[in-house]
C-alpha cells in the first residue's frame, strides 16, 4: 500500500478527519515503521497486546531507570497497531474494540506506576476517572451516530502519556514534583472533558 492510499484509508476510518500538521507527521512516521513490519508475521493485535505488556512492565519497574523507556515502547506499540492494520488490510471491528479496551487497561497501569513512585492516590483516581469519562463519551457518541472525530482536546491520550513521561524523567533527576505535574494534568483533563461535553451536546441535541 502506498502512502497516499494509507492516508485515504485512515481518513475513512476516522470520520474524514483532516490530515495535516502533527497528525500528518505522525502518520508518515508510523507508515515508515509499519512497512517493514508488514513483511513479517506480526499482526496488529499482537502489537496491541505488546503495548499492554509494556504498560505492565512499566508498573513493575516504576522505580527503575527503565521506566521512561518502557512507557515509550508501550506508546509506540499502541501508536502503530492501527497503521499496521491499515497497511496489511487487517482492520477489523474486533481489533478496534481490543485496541480501545487495551488502551484503558494500559492507562490504569500507568496510574498504578505513578502511585508506586509516590503520587497522591486521590489525584490519580480523579484524573483517571476524568480521562475514562472523556473516552467513553466520545465512543458512546460515535455509537449514537456522531461520525465526526470531534474536537482535539488539551488532554488526549498522547498528552496524558506525556505527563506520565515527564514524571518519570523528573524522577531520574530526583525531582519529586509528581503531584504538581498531576494537578496540572488534572486541570487540563477537566477542561478537556468540559470541551468534549459541549461538542457532544451540540451534535446530539
Amino acid at each position: 500500500m502506498k502512502k497516499d492510499e494509507f492516508f485515504l484509508t485512515w481518513r475513512g476510518l476516522h470520520g474524514d478527519a483532516n490530515i495535516s500538521g502533527i497528525v500528518k507527521a505522525w502518520l508518515s512516521i508510523s507508515y515508515m515503521v509499519v512497512k517493514p513490519l508488514s513483511k513479517v508475521r506480526i499482526t496488529p493485535n499482537v502489537l496491541t497486546i505488546l503495548g499492554l505488556l509494556f504498560g505492565v512492565l512499566l508498573y513493575a519497574n516504576a522505580k527503575t531507570f527503565w521506566a521512561p523507556a518502557l512507557l515509550v515502547l508501550s506508546l509506540i506499540c499502541d501508536g502503530i497497531d492501527g497503521s499496521l492494520a491499515i497497511v496489511t488490510n487487517k482492520s477489523t471491528k474486533w481489533g478496534a474494540i481490543l485496541d480501545s479496551t487495551v488502551d484503558r487497561l494500559t492507562e490504569i497501569f500507568w496510574v498504578l506506576a505513578l502511585y508506586k513512585v509516590g503520587a497522591d492516590l486521590n489525584l490519580l483516581i480523579i484524573v483517571l476517572l476524568a480521562a475514562s469519562v472523556q473516552e467513553y463519551m466520545r465512543a458512546r457518541a460515535a455509537g449514537l451516530g456522531v461520525s465526526e472525530v470531534g474536537i482535539v482536546t488539551f488532554a488526549e491520550r498522547p498528552v496524558r502519556a506525556s505527563f506520565v513521561f515527564i514524571v518519570f524523567i523528573s524522577l531520574q533527576f530526583n525531582f519529586t514534583i509528581y503531584n504538581q505535574i498531576i494537578i496540572f494534568w488534572l486541570a487540563l483533563q477537566l477542561i478537556s472533558l468540559f470541551m468534549l461535553s459541549r461538542f457532544t451536546y451540540s451534535k446530539l441535541r
